[in-house]
């Protein structure tokens, strides 16, 4: 027809597979799951609160949720009372007052954890960048040292967390 286009249209909000890597999830009785961005990473909206993070940990794929799922618990266990986000795509856990101390993030063959005091940390994680202070640990499957993080964990909370948002 002249002046229409033969290609379909997404809903407003979806993006199907394109040079980005974005890949969408797929949908469920209680409505559309989370987009898949690239390297496997869940695309969910900015909020404060459980809820989006436990959004975050069950769109995260295969392993990696089990990962998620631990160290929730496990940072809930170690600092009762902690606050949580979603921000960037990424679940932050933090301190009222203080600031947030840990992030995570889905990659395609590992969880990133970053401590934002990370520097400070004994031993400290093996993973640095340009920023002086954090320091992170990529998870591969199978590969979660709970007593390890937990360490990192509590020497973290004792410590002024990254303000950011």
């Amino acid at each position: 027809m002249e002046g229409k286009s033969s290609r379909k249209s997404t809903k407003a909000g979806e993006r199907g597979a394109g040079p980005k890597g974005v890949v969408k999830a797929g949908a469920t009785e209680a409505g559309p799951k989370p987009v898949l961005l690239s390297g496997g990473n869940p695309q969910i909206a900015k909020a404060d609160g459980d809820a989006p993070v436990q959004a975050y940990i069950a769109a995260m794929p295969g392993w990696k949720s089990d990962v998620g799922r631990r160290l929730d618990a496990l940072i809930v266990r170690t600092v009762p009372g902690v606050r949580k986000a979603v921000r960037w795509n990424s679940p932050f856990y933090g301190i009222e007052d203080q600031g947030w101390f840990l992030s995570y993030h889905v990659f395609t063959r590992y969880v990133k954890v970053t401590f934002f005091q990370g520097a400070a940390l004994r031993p400290v994680p093996p993973g640095s960048g340009k920023d002086k202070d954090s320091r992170w640990i990529d998870i591969y499957e199978d590969e979660l040292d709970t007593e390890q993080m937990a360490r990192w964990i509590r020497q973290a909370v004792d410590m002024p967390g990254w303000r950011g948002f």
